[in-house]
């Protein structure tokens, strides 16, 4: 796969960015570089709520840590299958909230085109690094860089789930795959740090446009043989921001801790 090959909108004016020189510019002399790395950052300052948005590198590293290890094995596996299933073998795949591109990379094959944003600089740094089939971008899921009816595939793994900009890209007979919380995901973690953990509301879905195909329930429980699997675990979710430093000692003295990993995962299609 070449940079040439990627089809972006220019996030100032939507018009097409073409490629020439290591520099994507739109008719309009909007330019940005492609990075070092692979990725091309189309998030205008003025769209930026902080100077950093995003994950920070603390997360990015615990969080590919993390995975690399397999504990999420069985949401990938599901996943995939249904990616087999119902997908376009030679389709353009969007992961919306991409982070450093673990899930994106799981659904290149020889004949489609993958695509992979998200608004942290440092995430997309990471994933364009080591992932150099798929193509990365810094983006804003609230206005995402591509054109009308782009994407036969789309996917958000624990991203936020925009569906009017969501399905604004995606082609018609195209899915939509989202991966969520269900009930008692990393509900012995929580306990650890609430006073009440209360269990996922799982009862409310994202989406009210599109038709459902398919949605299962995976849960099983993660048999951590050190602590510091447990730390990235923790550092890699938003728990971290609650966690005092008595935790934190607590959970590396730990040798062994059993927690669960519940996901639901739902299969649109776009009529």
């Amino acid at each position: 796969m070449t940079v040439q090959n990627a089809q972006y909108l220019c996030p100032i004016c939507a018009s097409s960015l073409g490629y020439s020189e290591k520099v994507f510019r739109c008719a309009s002399n909007h330019c940005f570089d492609l990075a070092k790395e692979g990725y091309v950052n189309l998030l205008p300052v003025q769209f930026k709520h902080s100077k950093d948005p995003g994950d920070n590198k603390e997360m990015v590293n615990a969080r590919r840590s993390f995975l690399e290890k397999g504990f999420y094995k069985p949401l990938i596996e599901s996943i995939t299958l249904l990616y087999e299933k119902y997908g376009k073998v030679n389709g353009n795949v969007l992961d919306a909230g991409c982070g450093e591109g673990y899930y994106t990379n799981q659904h290149k094959n020889e004949s489609n085109s993958v695509y992979g944003v998200d608004i942290a600089k440092t995430a997309i740094k990471v994933a364009s690094k080591k992932y150099k089939n798929c193509h990365f971008s810094v983006g804003t899921l609230s206005k995402l860089p591509f054109e009308e009816s782009m994407f036969d595939w789309i996917y958000s793994i624990y991203a936020p789930i925009l569906e009017n900009e969501f399905t604004r890209v995606l082609k018609k007979n195209g899915y939509l795959l989202t991966v969520t919380p269900a009930d008692n995901h990393l509900f012995e973690l929580k306990s650890l740090i609430y006073r009440e953990a209360k269990q996922h509301d799982t009862s409310k879905s994202p989406i009210k446009n599109l038709e459902i195909v398919e949605e299962k329930r995976i849960n099983y429980v993660i048999e951590f043989e050190n602590s510091e699997d447990i730390i990235n675990l923790l550092s890699m979710t938003p728990f971290a921001f609650k966690t005092t430093q008595e935790l934190l000692n607590h959970l590396r003295s730990l040798s062994t801790f059993k927690c669960q990993a519940d996901f639901l995962v739902r299969l649109y299609k776009a009529n």
